[in-house]
Parts: C-alpha cells; structure tokens; sequence
C-alpha cells in the first residue's frame, strides 16, 4: 500500500511563482490534448510511449514550449488517468455482462475481450461501453508533474528543506523553499493553489508502520453522524464530528444564499449592457479563493477529528468489527431539506478510509459486516424495536437502548453470522431477523402477561438487573 504524503512551499516570492504557473498552463495545454484526443473509449489500449513517439515525428511536440522531460511525464500522468477512467466504466460494463449471461464460458468470455480490448467486435459489449464510458475532458492547468531524477533538495541551516525543479528553459531551475524537514522522494507532483504550491509525493506503507501497539480482543464499531464511532462498549469517539459538519453545511447555506443574489444583480447588469458592471462583480465579489481555502481547512479537520478517533479505537481492540457502508439504502422517511443537507456532508468514506489505513499500519484486523438493520435491532431480544432520534425501544422487554451503540453491538455480534453475509440483500436480513424473533418468543416464559411481569422474566433482561 502507498501513502501520500504533502509538503507546501514556504514564503514562495511572486516571480517565482508566475514562472510555475506559465510552466503549469502550458503542460494543461498537453493533458487537455492528451484527453481530447485519447479520451474516447475507441482509443482503448493506447500507450503513453506511442503518443510520446508520434508527437515527437510529426512535430506537435516542438509546439508546447515546455522541456521533453516535462510533457513527456504529463503525458504518462493523463494517459493514466484515461485508464483509470475507462476501467470504472469497465466495472459498470463487467455488471451488466454478468446480468445478461446466465453461462459461465459466455460471461469468461466476455469479460477476456472487454480485458484485452476487443469489446468493439461484440455488439452488446459495445453497446455497453459507449453507455458508461464516456469521452471525458481535461481542464486542469495547476500540476507539474516531475520525475525522481530531474529534481534536487538541500537542507538549509534553520532545517528546513529546499527544492529545485527544471523551468521552462534548458539549464533554467526554480528553488522553492519548502516547510518540512523531510524531503521528498520520488516522482513528484507540484500543485499551485492560492500562491502556494503543494508537493505530493507517495511513500511506502511498511515506512509508516507505527510500534504503538494496538489493544486486545474483538470491539464493534457503528460509523456515525454526530460521531465518528461508537463502540460496542458503549463510547463514542469523535464527539465533535456532528457540530463540525452542522456548522460548515450551516454556512455553506447563507453563503450560497448570499452569493445567488449577488450573481442574479451581475446577470440583470449584463442583459443591460453594462458590462463594466457585470464585469466588475464578476471580479471583486464571485471568486472562490477564499471559498476553497475555507473548504481545505474543513476537510483537513474533518480528517484530523476522524484519524483521531479512530486511533483510540484500535487503542482498545486487536480486532475491529465495522458496518459496511458502500452500499446505501433507500430510506422511506422525509427528513426535511436541511436534515438532508446536512447528512450529505457525511464523511463516510474518510471513516472507512482511516479504519483501513489505521488498522494495517498498527497491526490490528478489520472485518466488514452487512449493516442493514444494525441500528434497528435491540440487542436484548435480538428483535427490530422502535426508533426515535438517537433512542431504541424494545417492545418485548421495555429496555432503552442508545441506538448507535446497539448498532454496534449488532454489528460486532454480525461477524460470523451463517446466515448473514457481506453481501445478503437486506429484505432478506430483515426476514431473517423476524423468523429468529419469532423462535426466541416461543421460548420465552410467559408467567405475567403484565409489561413487568414480561422485563422480569426476560433472562437477559434479568441478568443486567441483577448485575
């Protein structure tokens, strides 16, 4: 496993700067053409040295103004990137191969042309891929991308590391003061935002493995919204997510809100003709620079909080059980426009990013469950109780229960279930959830038809009680 890791430039002066941006537009220019003439699903299995060798012959190389080695790494890092987006449509295209053909030899078959790219002699293949993939486009003009060996670091006396990267003319190199001790290694990626530029490299995964030890025994984790985790031991980690994501989707509204009408006033100006205005507004009051820094340094906490927590839980277990959330569920109920906004900006997959990276750096095994019904099922009498908010009612015995950390008992109880698997569907969960409860009821002594009666002579429920 790879890990990138970020550096950023350090008081960078502004001449410097505008000789990476120039360099930086140019080489978008080449990652533009690359897409626009090798981004068709048509163009399947073309490779970087062949466009490399013909741009070269027919002179379109002689056009970019930039240096070989730059256009030629620009040009392996689109191509890449093509690939990279032709096989996500290619996994849509091997589930409808797998929908159609009922045969094995047909779908074995199908799946080695769409691998070796003779998909266009199949006509349903074919038919397949013009759906999902599309000829996509590039308009990034911000990243230089620069190989291990063009590129030298140095260390000055207050510590800190220096790079030099080629310019955009023979024997011509830009230094960039970096804020890190560390340098980096590598191929390199320089990205300018804002008058900074940030250098993004990757590392091996064994070179971050930590000593701090992890915990012992088995915890069940519930990924939540105003947390990040609650386990099976009832505490929550992470307590800060919700407020942090209320707050910035709260923000978002009355800014969005805000800047609509400012764009309606710049559009009734240009309808008028007065474009000085229109212009004007366009200008001073319709950038974004400070909207994506704000934006960089919401994700960073929310990283920062999720990492966090998810530290102190491999801290407590030597196996960690969690919900599988890449699946979703149509849910029934109406929340409401802001509820719905708000639970968009659920950082879900950072959670399930920091489980994965977390648990192989620090030693410790992660297990992914089904989660349909896990935070619906109380864990006392194993059946679907009522919800409201954040509570869990169970209408056998009376228990209440917090529904996250019921969900996360169900969750770690769930590993190893025989006959609920990763993958079963979650009508089918729910069928299997009430037959157990309907065996459970005929088992249980009905002394007292009373709802006392019945906590009292519930075994589990008189097992808490007598703790």
């Amino acid at each position: 496993m790879k890990a990138t890791r970020i550096a950023y430039s350090k008081d960078l002066n502004a001449a410097k700067y505008g000789q990476l941006e120039e360099q930086a537009r140019r080489l978008g220019r080449v990652r533009a053409m690359v897409w626009a003439r090798y981004g068709s699903p048509i163009r399947d299995g073309v490779k970087d040295r062949t466009i490399r060798d013909q741009w070269m012959a027919d002179g379109t190389a002689e056009t970019f103004g930039v240096l070989a080695n730059a256009w030629k790494e620009t040009v392996r890092d689109a191509v890449a990137d093509v690939t990279a987006h032709r096989e996500a449509g290619k996994l849509q295209v091997r589930k409808a191969v797998h929908r159609r053909y009922k045969d094995d030899s047909q779908r074995k078959r199908a799946y080695t042309d769409l691998k070796h790219g003779r998909w266009q002699e199949d006509v349903f293949l074919a038919r397949m891929m013009r759906k999902h993939v599309k000829h996509g486009k590039s308009r990034m003009a911000n990243q230089i991308v620069v190989r291990s060996d063009q590129y030298s670091t140095w260390t000055m006396a207050d510590g800190n590391v220096w790079i030099s990267i080629p310019g955009l003319k023979r024997r011509q190199t830009t230094a960039i003061p970096l804020n890190t001790d560390v340098a980096p290694t590598g191929t390199l990626r320089l990205i300018l935002r804002d008058g900074r530029v940030e250098i993004h490299y990757t590392i091996d995964a064994p070179d971050l493995r930590q000593t701090r030890p992890c915990g012992a025994g088995s915890i069940g984790v519930d990924k939540g919204y105003t947390e990040v985790l609650t386990d099976s031991d009832g505490v929550h980690h992470g307590k800060a997510l919700g407020t942090l994501l209320r707050t910035e989707s709260d923000h978002l509204k009355t800014k969005n809100a805000r800047r609509a009408k400012i764009c309606a006033i710049a559009a009734k100006a240009r309808e008028a003709g007065d474009l000085a205005k229109a212009d004007r507004i366009e200008r001073n009051n319709l950038g974004r620079i400070k909207q994506d820094r704000r934006r960089t340094r919401f994700e960073s906490r929310v990283r920062t909080l999720t990492f966090t927590a998810v530290h102190t839980v491999i801290d407590k277990a030597a196996h960690v059980v969690a919900e599988d959330l890449t699946r979703t569920f149509a849910s029934r109920k109406k929340l409401g426009k802001n509820t719905n906004r708000r639970l968009a900006a659920w950082p879900k997959g950072v959670t399930a990013e920091a489980l994965n990276s977390v648990s192989e750096r620090r030693g410790s095994a992660l297990t992914l469950v089904n989660a349909a019904y896990t935070s619906q099922v109380v864990p006392c009498c194993r059946i679907l109780g009522k919800r409201s908010g954040d509570r869990l009612d169970c209408t056998l015995c009376g228990g209440v229960w917090q529904a996250d950390h019921a969900a996360a008992i169900n969750v770690l109880e769930r590993d190893g279930d025989p006959d609920i698997s990763l993958y079963t569907p979650h009508t089918r969960v729910k069928q299997i959830i009430q037959e157990r409860a309907d065996r459970h009821r005929t088992r249980l002594p009905v002394q007292d038809s009373s709802p006392a009666g019945r906590r009292a002579n519930h075994p589990i429920r008189a097992a808490m009680l007598n703790k």
